[in-house]
Order: C-alpha cells, then sequence, then structure tokens
C-alpha cells in the first residue's frame, strides 16, 4: 500500500511544478502590464484592532487601594512607589491603567517612559503580566484563584533637566503628581475608585496639599481616603524650606523655596493674595471648594508651571517674586489665573472635555472660553487685587494687541482651531510662530471676551457686564462639577443682553482672516500706539531673560550674544534672510550689544541709511544689509480721551480695603 502513495505524491509534484512553470511561462508571453496587475493582487490586509479594556462604567470600584510613596530621594528626583489593590473573589484577571490624558493637560502628556522596575505580586507570588499591544498605558495582569488583592511596585525616575522632561524636583523642594505614580483599574469611572495615600518625605521636610486627614508619623504624611479623581486633582508640595499665609476665605498661599531668605515676603503683596480672594468671591458670588491652597514654587530649578485644579494650583515664579514683587510682576499673574480655573475650567467645564477616566480622549474646542476668559479674568482680578499694577495690566493688553495686529498667521488660522494646540503640538517649538500660530484661544480670546464685556455694557446702558456673565455662569457654592456647551454660553449672554452673539462668536472665534482685535480695547475708550521703550510688560520680560525684542521693527529677537531667537514671518528679518539661530556679530562695523543695536535702529529713522549687520550661520559669515526706517517701536495703549474710560473702570476694584 505505501508505493502507490508515493508514485502518487511523485507525480502531483510533478503536475503541480508544470503548472507553476506554465503560468509563469504565460505571464511572460501576456508581457508586463499584466505581470504586474498579477503582483498587486497580492495586498496585506488590516488585521483589527481588539479592544480588551472594560469602558469606564459610573459604579464604585470594590474595595480601597492604598498608595505609598518614598519621595526620600530628591536629589536624583527618584519615587519609589507601593500600591496595594483589591481584587474581586473569582477573578483572573485585572487590567490596570498609567493615566495618559492629564487633567489640566488638555493632552495626553502621561510619561510612561519614566515609569520602570514594574512587578505585580500577589502575597509573595510574582504575577505574570502583560502591555496590551494596542494600548502601551493599560496592563493586564494574570491573578491567581484565591487572590484578594495584589501589590503593584515600582519606580518613577523624573526629570533632572529640561531636555527629559518637566523637572518637578531639586535638592530642595519637589511637587508630587499623584496621577504619575499610580496605576488604576479599567472598568470604572475614576471618581468611583476609592484610594488612601500616603507619602514619605525626607527628614525636616514639610507638605503642603488639599487633601484632607493630614496625620503625620515620623516622616511619613498619611491622608484620609478619597477618589481617585481628587488625588490625580490634589498634587502635595513638599520642601526643605517652607511657609505658609493664611489669606483668609479658607485659602493658603503656600511657598516653598530653594533659600530660606526667599520666604520674605512684603506685607503689601501678601495683602494683594488677601484682596484677591476677596475680589473673586465678590466676582463669582461664591466658591466650589471648602478649602484651597496656592501652591507656589519659588525656584529657578523648577519647571515653569501653572496647572489649575479645584482645590489648589501648582505654579512656580521666581526666587525673589515676594521679596521684590516690582521686579517680578509678569511671573505673579499666574496666581490669578489659576486661582480663576477653581470656577472657570474645574468647577464647570466644557462637556467634550470632561472625561470618566484618564484613557478618554477629550476634545479641546471651547478652550477659548475655559483658557481664553480666565485669561481675561486674570489679568482683571490681577489689577483689582493690586497683584499687578494697572499699568502693568494694560502694557500685557497691548502686547497682546499688537502681537495678533502683525500676526500672519490669522489669515489661515482661526483661534478655534488653534484650540487643538495642546494635541497637536503641546508645548512645541516654532520655527515660525508669527505664521503658523499656537496656543493663541488664550490671549487673543481674552481679547474677545474684552469686546464682549464691552458689548454687554454698552447695549444695557452701563447695568450688565461681564462681571455678570460670571456670577450667572460660574457662580453658587456647588462643591462638585458640572459641563457646558457653546450653547449654554450663548444663552447665559442673551439673558444679559439680546445680541447675535453666535454670529459674533463665529467671527471672531470661528474664523480666520479676521480684523486685528483691537474692537474691545476701542470700545473701552484706549487705542493701542507704539513708543520708542518698551512697556512694563515687555521691559519685564526682556530684563529677566536678557533679550532684546525688535518685533515691531526689525521683526526678530535676540539674545545677549546677538542670537537671533525668533524671527516675524514677513518681517524686515525675513526679507534680508536672517533665521533663528543665527548670530549677529556685529551691527554697521561695531561690536553687537543691544545698545548698539538700538542705536544704529534709532539712527537709520527716517533716512535712506542701511542697517548692516555682520551675520555668522554656522561656519559662514556674510553681511546683511536691512533696509529699515521706522525707527525702534514698542506698543502700548493709552485713553482715547479725557476723563476716566470704560477699561479704567474695569480693572477697578470692587471690594473696599
Amino acid at each position: 500500500m505505501t508505493r502507490p502513495r508515493v508514485l502518487f505524491d511523485i507525480l502531483r509534484r510533478r503536475t503541480t511544478d508544470a503548472l507553476v512553470a506554465l503560468s509563469a511561462l504565460l505571464l511572460l508571453l501576456a508581457g508586463p502590464a499584466l505581470a504586474q496587475d498579477a503582483l498587486v493582487r497580492s495586498k496585506p490586509r488590516a488585521v483589527p484592532i481588539a479592544d480588551t479594556i472594560p469602558p469606564p462604567s459610573d459604579v464604585p470600584y470594590p474595595g480601597t487601594l492604598t498608595l505609598d510613596v518614598d519621595a526620600t530621594d530628591p536629589l536624583r528626583a527618584i519615587l519609589r512607589v507601593t500600591e496595594v489593590i483589591p481584587v474581586a473573589a473569582g477573578r483572573r484577571q485585572i487590567t490596570l491603567l498609567y493615566p495618559q490624558w492629564r487633567p489640566g493637560n488638555h493632552s495626553a502628556t502621561g510619561r510612561m517612559v519614566q515609569l520602570s522596575e514594574l512587578r505585580f505580586r500577589a502575597g509573595s507570588q510574582p504575577l505574570k503580566w502583560r502591555r496590551d499591544p494596542a494600548e502601551p498605558f493599560a496592563f493586564h495582569v494574570e491573578l491567581p484563584a484565591n487572590a484578594a488583592t495584589i501589590t503593584v511596585q515600582l519606580t518613577y525616575a523624573g526629570a533632572l533637566q529640561s531636555s527629559e522632561g518637566q523637572v518637578l524636583a531639586n535638592p530642595a523642594m519637589f511637587d508630587l503628581q499623584w496621577d504619575r505614580v499610580a496605576l488604576y483599574p479599567a472598568g470604572h469611572y475614576v471618581r468611583q475608585v476609592r484610594v488612601r495615600p500616603s507619602v514619605t518625605l525626607p527628614a525636616g521636610w514639610q507638605a503642603a496639599t488639599a487633601l484632607d486627614g493630614e496625620a503625620v508619623v515620623g516622616d511619613t504624611h498619611t491622608f484620609a481616603e478619597t477618589d481617585f479623581a481628587t488625588l490625580a486633582d490634589s498634587p502635595l508640595f513638599a520642601g526643605r524650606n517652607f511657609r505658609r499665609w493664611d489669606l483668609g476665605g479658607e485659602v493658603r498661599l503656600d511657598t516653598f523655596a530653594d533659600d530660606a531668605k526667599d520666604l520674605a515676603a512684603t506685607p503689601e503683596l501678601i495683602e494683594a493674595h488677601r484682596k484677591l480672594v476677596r475680589e473673586a468671591t465678590a466676582l463669582f458670588g461664591g466658591r466650589h471648594f471648602d478649602h484651597y491652597d496656592l501652591l507656589m514654587a519659588l525656584s529657578d530649578n523648577f519647571y515653569a508651571i501653572g496647572t489649575e485644579h479645584q482645590r489648589s494650583a501648582e505654579m512656580q515664579a521666581s526666587p525673589s517674586s515676594y521679596r521684590l514683587p516690582a521686579l517680578n510682576a509678569t511671573d505673579l499673574r499666574v496666581v490669578a489665573h489659576e486661582f480663576v480655573h477653581s470656577w472657570n475650567g474645574k468647577f464647570k467645564v466644557p462637556a467634550r472635555l470632561w472625561a470618566p477616566d484618564f484613557r478618554q480622549p477629550v476634545q479641546t474646542d471651547l478652550l477659548w472660553v475655559y483658557e481664553g476668559q480666565t485669561q481675561f479674568w486674570g489679568m482683571v482680578l490681577g489689577a483689582r487685587s493690586g497683584i499687578q499694577s494697572k499699568d502693568m495690566v494694560l502694557a500685557e493688553i497691548a502686547t497682546s494687541a499688537a502681537s495678533y495686529a502683525a500676526m500672519p498667521g490669522r489669515r489661515w488660522r482661526s483661534v478655534e482651531d488653534t484650540t487643538a494646540e495642546p494635541l497637536v503640538a503641546y508645548r512645541e517649538a516654532k520655527v515660525w510662530p508669527s505664521l503658523t500660530r499656537a496656543s493663541d484661544y488664550y490671549r487673543e480670546a481674552a481679547l474677545v471676551w474684552l469686546e464682549a464685556d464691552q458689548i454687554l455694557r454698552q447695549r444695557t446702558g452701563g447695568r450688565r457686564g461681564l462681571d455678570d456673565f460670571a456670577r450667572a455662569f460660574f457662580g453658587g457654592n456647588d462643591l462638585g462639577q458640572t459641563t457646558y456647551e457653546l450653547d449654554d454660553v450663548i444663552a447665559a449672554l442673551a439673558a444679559l443682553a439680546p445680541y447675535d452673539w453666535r454670529g459674533f462668536f463665529a467671527a471672531r472665534i470661528q474664523s480666520p482672516d479676521q480684523p486685528a482685535p483691537l474692537q474691545g480695547i476701542e470700545a473701552a475708550g484706549y487705542r493701542l500706539v507704539f513708543h520708542e521703550v518698551p512697556n512694563p510688560w515687555d521691559k519685564e520680560i526682556a530684563d529677566s531673560a536678557g533679550s532684546l525684542s525688535l518685533t515691531h521693527s526689525l521683526g526678530m529677537t535676540l539674545d545677549r550674544a546677538g542670537r537671533v531667537t525668533s524671527v516675524q514671518w514677513d518681517g524686515p528679518a525675513f526679507a534680508a534672510g536672517l533665521v533663528n539661530g543665527a548670530q549677529v556679530v556685529a551691527v554697521n562695523g561695531r561690536a553687537y550689544s543691544h545698545d548698539v543695536m538700538r542705536a544704529a535702529i534709532s539712527a537709520a529713522k527716517d533716512r535712506q541709511t542701511i542697517i548692516a549687520l555682520l551675520v555668522k550661520r554656522g561656519d559662514a559669515v556674510a553681511t546683511v544689509p536691512i533696509a529699515y526706517h521706522g525707527g525702534l517701536r514698542y506698543p502700548w495703549i493709552e485713553p482715547a480721551g479725557a476723563g476716566e474710560q470704560p477699561l479704567d473702570r474695569l480693572l477697578a476694584p470692587r471690594t473696599v480695603g
């Protein structure tokens, strides 16, 4: 029986080989077109991506997690974490998620790259796990039959320099963002996952956070049980040098400094913070926190952070900001901005910007309300409280207005489209920012809200303004959260004054190629002008950075060494071929300095004199002539008429004392 089958197999193989040879011959005879067509028929097919992660449900997770963080190594910015997670009886697998879409960031900023030494065990038994092949922020952990809890251990290595990420620790202080160091179970809204956190600090360090129920034993600080959403919204600052001020209204200012001398503060500035609390409460007519902590890192060796939370704010400022506030006014405006976010952004948030967990992507198209109106109120309350002088606020408005009046990117990109910036270019440097635009839903939207305020006042004979909108839309004393859509914003404005608000926002926010955003300034009784000296806002920023801004003259900015750090698209420097990174070595035959450059621009004013720059780029050196005769130009706004103007009244304090 074997020989016939062997012969059959031989004949079958020979027949198959003959057919293959015949097919190849036919393809050759048919010509290249048919051969190519036959090749095209062979294509890969997409493999469907299996979603193996349970969607979040608004039901309680059984049991309470514990999260213990060992933060005793700030010198190397290393956090060692132990997390115990209860599991339901009989489960054979659990999926744990690492927070990806972090609150207040408007983007997927979770940094898995800084997490290492990840291990899972049940008792002393190591557990098998695998990362989800489609979602690398998800971990599937196998469970033994008798597991009641599992223990997660990991090491989080924080950035030590800006090239590695956000620097949130140095030898004198750190910012513990709990969601960076914890996993949470999939399948539940994060507000339904209970957790009991603790942190062990270096000996002698102190801590500040909005978390409740703090108990200290030795160097370990434990806190009352809370939910994972509140934990992620309650960062902890800790440090060697700490000072706290009571600002009234259950609000505290918690400052941490690299040097103890920087914990000093002028009485006037602390009183301005107290007045900020009173002015904000008067503006919104209530509050959405039972207590609040303004967490401030006074350090040059720290990330320039400004992040909002419902009961706290993470901020950074120059070390001397509270000792010498007159020199650091631009730094301190972040205080008013982040405080306003407790009402606008945390209590009331755009519906699609809210998510049930930290896996779901958010939609950012209403950031011009969330951030833009907060930017507006940050300036207004900064002036009303005295955290910033009125002149500084006017200067900031002038700088913003002039920037957008000269921005070619506005011709093609709307303010609304810039709300996608956190999703497509989170904090990325731009080669030509004046053309590509950036996060202009902050500053340009603030100018639009100024115009909205003036429309309300004009149409109601001064009886209503954006103050009334803030009280009606963001006010009350609800400690929870609520969401809104654009229709809700329009309805609230229309209730104060009938107007085509939808058309107004369609033009100013949703359409490109609009007129320069000066209408609100002009309606408020001011006008944009240019002088030969910088306004206070521009001057402080330039002095702090050691830079020379020539944005509205030559169309570029230079650092102390004459290196070009930005170039205005279509400006004189652009036309002359200058780019970022080029270095101006000499001006009209004299070695570069800021004073030499300013003198050359002034000397060429209203003349035919060419400004000759000796420029080095890489190994090449060339003389670059610039035909510019407009002199030095810096933006200011000034009253258009005599007496008090509407903008003066808007910035005036509302409370006494």
